[in-house]
């Protein structure tokens, strides 16, 4: 039964997802699900079905799996336990600035809690108007739009549907970019001193997926260089790079791997590493970036780094969403 005292609005944050568990078996669900979805793999279908079953999913998920075993904590998945602080550090954050109590709800594109997960719940609660901010600061057709297809999808069947707004990115706004400034500003006076280089690692995309319209590259490159900007930083003293290729096929370029092996071979004194499209830490933070490109770097005779981690819960995250929730719920 619906509740009889409606919220205003509600707000729908959305991630991509992770697995239950750190198992081979809980990884291999969830990549049969995440992997499937033609916006992330756009390969013929029957072609891909062949190479996702016949291979990927034989030998992939176990070593994922002991990757997700070195950055599982106890509260689980760090991104799952982060999107419960980032939800329930914008709901308090909302009843504060708004003097009533806004419905933030969690969901993910891939795995739990899932879109159907949520519909339910906002059918307990009787909401009529959603917001839906995909946690994605940069637009790109093979993450924010795939969480809109996913929210489509669970609404097939759904007789009565809540008015909707959607959020397609945050790339450069002031408070994104301030929150990030603040992230970096903070690490260095911890570490007594500005890094000698300043690496902004974003995921990569096929970059045929650039020839064909998606405005990822365009967005990455104006985060960047508004964060730069906010950190007086020259031309010389940063980079963008993109990390996490998979597959054969060119990728955005330059690779967070190979500058870093780059880096390190010129005897770097000192880098610091932030990944600016990550809105919580995950194995391609935790793992990929702390774990093993700490390595290519340091193997390559590179000399002090530091990962300045994902916004996460900090306060100056959660006052950005707040901002955002508030400039797009404007009549509402």
């Amino acid at each position: 039964m619906s509740s009889t005292k409606k919220p205003p609005f509600a707000v729908l944050l959305v991630n991509l997802g992770t697995p239950d568990a750190p198992t081979p078996s809980a990884v291999k669900k969830y990549l049969a699900e995440f992997l499937w979805d033609q916006r992330v793999v756009d390969v013929a279908r029957p072609l891909w079905w062949l190479i996702l079953h016949g291979i990927i999913l034989r030998f992939r998920p176990s070593r994922v799996a002991k990757n997700y075993q070195q950055v599982w904590t106890d509260d689980g998945s760090p991104l799952l336990a982060i999107s419960k602080q980032q939800r329930a550090g914008l709901e308090a954050k909302l009843e504060e600035s708004l003097g009533k109590k806004i419905p933030v709800l969690l969901a993910m594109t891939y795995g739990s809690p899932s879109m159907e997960d949520v519909g339910r719940e906002m059918r307990q609660l009787g909401v009529e108007k959603l917001l839906v901010l995909p946690m994605y600061p940069q637009f790109s057709s093979s993450t924010t739009a795939a969480a809109f297809d996913r929210l489509a999808s669970s609404l097939k069947k759904c007789p009565h549907w809540p008015e909707l707004r959607f959020i397609r990115d945050y790339a450069t706004h002031p408070a994104y970019i301030h929150a990030l400034a603040q992230s970096v500003r903070q690490s260095w006076q911890v570490q007594g001193k500005q890094s000698e280089q300043l690496i902004m690692s974003f995921h990569g995309i096929p970059q045929r997926y650039t020839k064909k319209g998606d405005p990822y590259e365009r967005h990455c490159g104006a985060t960047a260089n508004a964060l730069a900007k906010a950190l007086g930083l020259q031309e010389e003293q940063w980079k963008l790079t993109f990390q996490s290729r998979f597959g054969r096929e060119p990728w955005l370029q330059p690779y967070t791997d190979e500058t870093l092996k780059t880096l390190g071979a010129n005897k770097t004194e000192s880098i610091s590493v932030i990944c600016p499209g990550f809105s919580a830490d995950c194995l391609e933070t935790l793992e990929e970036i702390e774990g093993e490109n700490r390595e290519y770097y340091e193997a390559a005779g590179g000399k002090n780094f530091t990962y300045i981690p994902a916004l996460n819960s900090r306060p100056e995250h959660i006052e950005m969403m707040e901002k955002l929730v508030i400039q797009h719920t404007q009549g509402w």
